[in-house]
C-alpha cells in the first residue's frame, strides 16, 4: 500500500536490523521503498493492522480475505523448459513448460513494478535435517504473507544467522501484479512460475498463500530425490516407543487431522522427505483447513484457532465482536489456519523422527466400495501411490463445485511432483521393503453406498482402524482377499463393527455394489494407462481385476 502525509510504518525504524548482508539487489530487486527483514510476528502484527490487510479475532488470530482467489490456481502453474532440467522434468498437465524468454520477460516487468514499493523479507529453511535443509528467501508485498512465511518455513533463530544467510532458492510474491496473458504467455493474469535452473519463483495475480507453501513444496520435490531423499505429500507422527507413521493423502482425507492424535507426537502435517536417516518435516508449521472445525472432534487444531500468531484465512467472523463463525463456509469450503507447529503441545520439537514402521495411504472413495482399512504388499502400495486415487473435496482448488469430486493424483499429490511418478515410486518401495514397514490403504471417504446416498465414514471408526494397525493389533487377526483389488481386508477389529469391514454387507442393494466396484476398478485401470510403459509387471499385476 501507498503510505500518505510520510507517516511512517510501526516497524520502519527497525526494518533492517535483521538484514542480510546477500542483499536483494541479487535478485533484481532495486530502488525499492522500505525493505523489511525477517520482522518477528509481533512485528507483523502490527504492520498487517496498520496496512489494512487484516483484523483481529477476539481471542488473537490474524483473520485474512484473500479476495478472488481462495485456493490454489492449479491451471496457472508453469515450469521453465531450459536445457539444464527438461529431461529430469515430468512435462504435462501439472509442469506446463514456460519458455525461458517469457520467464525473463515477466520477472523484469515484475522487478519493475516492485520498484518504489515496500517489500517483506523472510529469510528461512525448508527441511528440518540440516543435512538436506534448503536455504530460502520469501520476498512478499504484504506483511501478512511474510507472517505466512515465517509460521510455515523455519526461521532463523540468531542475529547473525540472519546477516550470512545465502538462499539458495528465493520465492516473490506480488498478488497485486498481473500477467498479461497475450504478452507473458500465462494461461490467465495469475502465474506461479519455477525456474529451476535460476532457483527463483515468481507468483502475481493470486493473494491466496498456500501459493507460496506449495511453490517451495515443489521445489523440494524436484530436488531432494536426487540426492536419494524420498519427498512426500504426508503427515507425520511418532508414538510414545518412537515408532514413526506416515498418512500420504490429498486435501480433504483426513491427513491433518487423523496425524494430530493427542496420543501420539506429531512431527508435521503435510510434507515430508524419508532419507536414509528417517523422517523429517520440511516445515515449520502446519497449514489446516477449518470448516466446520470443532474443539471435540479435533481438540488439537480447533485450540489453534484462538492462538496469537495464527493466521486464518477467508473465516467468517462477527464485525462487532469478532467471534469466528467456523461453520460458515460464505468464502470458500477452503477456510485455512496457519501456526507453527510448536503450537501442538505433543509436536516434535525438532521434526524429525526415524524409519516409519507404518504408512496409510487415505484415499476419500466417493463411490463407497472400498473399506475403511486394508493392507498393501509392496508391489501393491507401489500402484496405489503411483494411481493416488480419491475425490477431490470442495474448495481445494479453484472451479471445484459442492460435490466430491473422483480423481487419480499421482504419488498423492501430482499437481506438486516434478519428476515422472515411477521415479518417486521406485523410491517407496526400496525403503518399505529395506526397513519392513506396514502398509494401508484407508478409506476415509463413504460407505453404504456412492456420495449422496451413504454416509462418511466414521472418524471414531477410522482412528479405531488406524490405533490397531499402529499397536500391532491387526497383525494377527484373520484377512480375507478382496476379489476386485486383491488386497487384504480385516475381519475383525476391536471397536468396529464387522459389517463396517466389509463395505458390501453396509449396501442395500449387492448389485449395485457389484456395478459400483466395477466402475471403479475400470477407472483404476484406465488412468494407470499413461503409466504403463516400461512399467514392471509386477506392478501392473498389482492393479484391481474387473469381474
Amino acid at each position: 500500500m501507498k503510505l500518505h502525509l510520510g507517516v511512517k510504518s510501526p516497524a520502519a525504524a527497525t526494518a533492517k536490523h535483521s538484514a542480510s548482508d546477500f542483499d536483494l539487489s541479487n535478485s533484481g530487486l532495486k530502488n525499492l521503498n522500505n525493505v523489511y527483514w525477517n520482522l518477528p510476528t509481533a512485528a507483523l502484527y502490527e504492520e498487517i493492522i496498520f496496512r489494512s490487510e487484516g483484523q483481529m479475532s477476539a481471542d488473537g488470530p490474524i483473520i485474512i480475505n484473500t479476495g478472488k482467489h481462495t485456493a490454489r490456481a492449479a491451471n496457472d502453474k508453469l515450469v521453465v523448459r531450459e536445457e539444464s532440467t527438461a529431461s529430469e522434468i515430468w512435462w504435462g498437465e501439472y509442469n506446463r513448460p514456460y519458455p525461458e524468454e517469457n520467464f525473463s520477460h515477466l520477472l523484469n516487468r515484475l522487478q519493475g513494478y516492485l520498484q518504489g514499493k515496500d517489500v517483506f523479507v523472510q529469510d528461512c529453511y525448508a527441511g528440518a535435517d540440516p543435512n538436506y535443509a534448503l536455504p530460502i528467501r520469501i520476498i512478499t508485498q504484504q506483511a501478512w504473507q511474510s507472517l505466512f512465511a515465517r509460521n510455515m518455513f523455519i526461521p532463523l533463530r540468531s542475529w547473525d544467522a540472519m546477516r550470512k544467510h545465502v538462499p539458495d532458492f528465493t520465492l516473490i510474491c506480488a498478488p497485486d501484479f498481473i500477467a498479461a496473458p497475450e504478452i507473458d504467455g500465462t494461461n490467465s493474469s495469475t502465474f506461479i512460475a519455477l525456474n529451476f535452473d535460476k532457483r527463483i519463483a515468481i507468483i502475481g495475480g493470486s493473494h491466496y498463500a498456500g501459493e507460496i507453501k506449495k511453490s517451495i513444496f515443489t521445489v523440494m520435490n524436484y530436488l531432494l530425490p536426487k540426492e536419494g531423499v524420498l519427498s512426500m505429500h504426508c503427515s507425520a507422527n511418532m508414538g510414545d516407543k518412537d515408532d514413526v507413521a506416515i498418512f500420504f493423502g490429498l486435501s480433504g482425507t483426513g491427513k491433518t487431522t487423523l496425524s494430530a492424535d493427542p496420543g501420539r507426537k506429531l512431527i508435521g502435517d503435510d510434507e515430508h522427505g524419508w532419507s536414509d536417516d528417517g523422517v523429517f518435516n520440511f516445515e515449520g508449521g502446519c497449514y489446516a483447513k477449518v470448516i466446520r472445525l470443532s474443539a471435540e472432534a479435533e481438540p488439537q487444531i480447533f485450540a489453534c484457532t484462538q492462538k496469537f500468531g495464527t493466521i486464518l484465512e477467508n473465516v467468517i467472523f462477527d464485525p462487532v465482536s469478532r467471534h469466528l463463525d467456523l461453520d460458515d463456509a460464505t468464502n470458500t469450503e477452503n477456510t485455512r489456519a496457519s501456526y507453527p507447529l510448536r503450537f501442538i503441545d505433543n509436536a516434535v520439537a525438532e521434526a524429525k523422527g526415524g524409519h516409519p514402521k507404518n504408512i496409510f495411504m487415505l484415499t476419500c472413495d466417493a463411490s463407497g466400495v472400498l473399506p475403511p482399512i486394508a493392507r498393501l504388499s509392496p508391489d501393491q502400495a507401489m500402484y496405489h501411490f503411483i494411481s493416488g486415487y480419491t475425490s477431490k473435496v470442495s474448495g481445494t482448488e479453484i472451479d471445484l463445485g459442492t460435490e466430491p469430486e473422483s480423481t487419480f493424483s499421482a504419488c498423492f499429490g501430482a499437481p506438486f511432483m516434478v519428476h515422472h511418478p515411477y521415479y518417486y515410486a521406485n523410491l517407496l518401495k526400496t525403503k518399505l521393503i529395506k526397513h519392513e514397514v506396514n502398509c494401508w490403504l484407508v478409506n476415509t471417504g463413504w460407505t453404504g453406498g456412492a456420495y449422496g446416498i451413504g454416509k462418511r465414514m466414521s472418524i471414531h471408526h477410522t482412528r479405531a482402524l488406524l490405533n490397531a494397525a499402529l499397536d500391532g493389533k491387526l497383525d494377527n487377526v484373520q484377512y480375507r482377499k478382496n476379489p476386485i483389488f486383491g488386497f487384504e481386508v480385516p475381519l475383525t477389529c476391536e471397536g468396529v463393527p464387522e459389517k463396517v469391514l466389509d463395505p458390501v454387507k453396509t449396501w442395500s442393494s449387492l448389485k449395485a455394489f457389484q456395478e459400483k466396484s466395477d466402475q471403479l476398478a475400470s477407472a483404476f485401470i484406465d488412468n494407470f494407462v499413461k503409466f504403463s510403459k516400461d512399467m514392471p509387471a509386477e506392478i501392473l499385476a498389482a492393479g484391481p481385476k474387473r469381474s
